[in-house]
């Protein structure tokens, strides 16, 4: 019997048990996703930040922390763009928690869940010229 599960983090065994080979981290995910109750304003994510209910930030059980990402609610094409820096959500069948701005944002407070797709943002490359800082005019050193 073969077993297959997938998900986003590219390090082996890194924070959850779904993982995914690194070929599979660019794959969207589509799935469920709830909202941050309002207790959870001001404890600490696992990323070290205290949870704002007002940043666009968000919580994965498999993505590493820091990853961003295209949320699109798949009910009513609404998008939002958030930061992972927490672990969860942990009831079956949820991919993410949204902060209540994020949930907000794909209008979906009021249903308190929607069917969404997650699709994981490139990393910006930075090339060897914008790394170096903008060269002097001639005569002004």
């Amino acid at each position: 019997m073969a077993l297959l599960v997938t998900g986003y983090s590219s390090v082996p065994n890194a924070h959850a048990t779904e993982t995914a080979d690194a070929e599979n981290t660019a794959r969207p995910v589509i799935g469920k996703a709830s909202y941050y109750a309002r207790h959870f304003n001001g404890r600490k994510t696992a990323s070290g930040e205290r949870m704002n209910p007002n940043q666009l930030t968000a919580a994965s059980k498999t993505l590493p922390l820091g990853t961003r990402v295209q949320v699109t609610n798949l009910e009513n094409g609404r998008i939002v763009h958030v930061t992972i820096n927490d672990r969860g959500p942990y009831v079956r069948g949820r991919v993410i928690d949204l902060t209540p701005r994020a949930a907000q944002a794909l209008d979906m407070r009021h249903q308190g869940i929607a069917r969404v797709e997650i699709r994981p943002e490139p990393e910006p490359v930075i090339q060897e010229a914008d790394a170096l800082p903008p060269s002097l005019p001639p005569g002004s050193n």
